[in-house]
């Protein structure tokens, strides 16, 4: 099982390089954990979310784009400083594909292939 993701820049029209992301889990008591962090890509991907070996069970996920750093780093003023997709995971032996949609003043996610 993986998880990835990839940030387009709508406004753009191109992939969003340099967005710090980080990847937790939600325990039972509703403390979320990081599970890892990274940088997108220059086409807008990150591979280093978690180390090859971590063993993923069903749970609930939150990856968190900080998309203010990105447009901040573009001298592009944005209205939301950061994107949190949560999301659950109820058969962690599938691929998980979360990519973020992101322009200055909006953003949308969905579930990939």
């Amino acid at each position: 099982m993986t998880i990835s993701t990839h940030v387009l820049d709508t406004a753009r029209g191109r992939p969003a390089a340099g967005v710090p992301i980080t990847l937790s889990v939600r325990h039972a008591d509703g403390a979320f954990e990081e599970l890892g962090r990274g940088s997108t890509d220059s086409d807008g991907r990150c591979k280093t979310l978690l180390p090859a070996d971590y063993v993923f069970v069903a749970a609930v996920y939150r990856i968190v784009f900080d998309t203010g750093a990105y447009f901040a780093a573009a001298n592009v003023e944005g209205f939301y400083p950061e994107a949190a997709i949560v999301f659950e995971i109820r058969r962690p032996e599938e691929h998980f594909h979360v990519p973020l949609l992101v322009s200055p003043f909006g953003y949308s996610t969905y579930r990939g292939s």
